[in-house]
C-alpha cells in the first residue's frame, strides 16, 4: 500500500481510494494486460463501489502521469498494463485473445540495422506479432 501511494504522489495525483485499488489491481496481477472492464470486474469481485466511467477516468489519468500504457491492440479493446521502464513486444493469439510479452535483443539488433541502412535512426516503436498455435488449422 505504501508503495502505491508513493507512486501516485510521485506523478502528482491525489491519492484516493479508486485510484489505490486500480492500482492495487495492476500490481496484483503482475505482468498482465487488462482491459478497463477488466478492472472494474476484478472491483466488483473485491465489493468495490467503484463505477465503470470511474476507472475509465483513473486509467487515463494514469495514462497521462506514465504510470500505465495503454495498447489499442488490431481487433480488440484497448489493453493497459503498468510501465515498467523496460522495453518489450508482443504476441497476439488471434484464437483466444492472450496477450504474450517477449524480448528479443537480435528483433531490436535487426530493426536498428534496417534503419541505418535506410539513413533513420529509430526514435520508438511498437512490435505486434498476431499468431495461432502451431497445433490449430487457420480457420475459414
Amino acid at each position: 500500500m505504501e508503495q502505491e501511494t508513493k507512486e501516485l504522489r510521485r506523478v502528482g495525483l491525489k491519492v484516493t481510494h479508486p485510484r489505490m485499488r486500480i492500482l492495487q489491481i495492476f500490481d496484483e496481477e503482475g505482468v498482465q494486460h487488462l482491459t478497463a472492464e477488466d478492472v472494474y470486474k476484478k472491483l466488483l469481485a473485491h465489493q468495490e463501489d467503484i463505477g465503470l466511467a470511474t476507472v475509465y477516468r483513473v486509467l487515463t489519468q494514469f495514462e497521462a502521469a506514465g504510470i500505465i500504457v495503454k495498447h489499442n491492440f488490431e481487433g480488440g479493446q484497448a489493453v493497459y498494463e503498468l510501465d515498467r521502464g523496460k522495453h518489450h513486444d508482443h504476441m497476439i493469439d488471434v484464437d483466444s485473445g492472450k496477450v504474450i510479452e517477449f524480448v528479443s535483443e537480435e528483433i531490436e539488433r535487426l530493426q536498428h540495422e534496417i534503419a541505418t541502412r535506410h539513413g533513420y535512426v529509430i526514435e520508438d516503436h511498437s512490435l505486434v506479432l498476431y499468431v495461432r498455435p502451431k497445433h490449430h488449422s487457420r480457420k475459414s
